[in-house]
């Protein structure tokens, strides 16, 4: 039956259509047709994606400013400077349990430094071995509030090692390096400098999780006399 309709002289003939001719999707094409996205819903092609050089903030202090600025934690600068002078280890724990926001590390972390601190003076007559200990809080308050390192903003002045400063990782080994480094040579200033910069940003955590309890008084009751 069908051999039989497509050979009768009566139907009329259906004309073939060419087929269609696939077209070569070139990449360039591809990328102007459906451009990608990012989370904040800029295309790809934007300036502000991954892999984008991230500008970083500085500190808030430099490391010699010792005496803090005038504002309105001068007197907590004031206080940081003081323990820095007499108290290292007590401002070494304080900055630990400000950075770790859970309190208790406050104990664990100035009694170590303590024993290395009285060890290195008694058997070297300066304190060289705390520092050892203490360095790693400084690249651990870098990474967590985006602060700019000592050989980026040595870079960023003289114009010098820009290769360098481009890899993440050998930044970040160099930066580890000069993070040793201040601690070692300059630990007091270091200290009060990291005091200062957690105190700005962060609160105490045995503030921030205790509970305030407020009594009122209560009101005077006025009584009138009945006439």
């Amino acid at each position: 039956m069908a051999a039989g309709e497509e050979g009768s002289p009566l139907l009329p003939k259906q004309e073939e259509k060419p087929a269609k001719k696939t077209e070569d999707f070139v990449p360039e094409q591809r990328e102007q047709a459906a451009p990608g996205w990012t989370v904040d819903g800029l295309p790809l092609g934007h300036g502000n994606v991954v892999g984008a050089p991230v500008s970083r903030s500085q500190w808030d202090s430099s490391l010699f400013a010792c005496l803090g600025r005038n504002d309105e934690f001068c007197s907590s600068d004031l206080e940081v400077c003081l323990l820095g002078t007499v108290a290292p280890c007590m401002l070494y724990g304080s900055n630990v349990e400000r950075l770790s926001l859970a309190p208790g590390t406050f104990a664990n972390h100035c009694l170590p430094y303590t024993s290395l601190y009285l060890l290195g003076n008694f058997l070297f007559g300066w304190n060289c071995l705390a520092p050892w200990f203490s360095y790693p809080s400084r690249p651990s308050i870098r990474r967590k509030f985006n602060l700019e390192g000592s050989c980026e903003a040595f870079s960023r002045s003289c114009g010098c090692c820009q290769g360098l400063m481009e890899d993440d990782e050998q930044r970040e080994q160099c930066e580890s390096s000069c993070d040793f480094a201040t601690h070692f040579f300059c630990h007091r200033c270091a200290l009060c400098q990291e005091g200062r910069e957690l105190r700005r940003r962060l609160p105490h955590p045995g503030f921030n999780g205790r509970s305030v309890l407020v009594m009122l008084p209560p009101m005077e009751q006025m009584m009138g006399r009945e006439a």
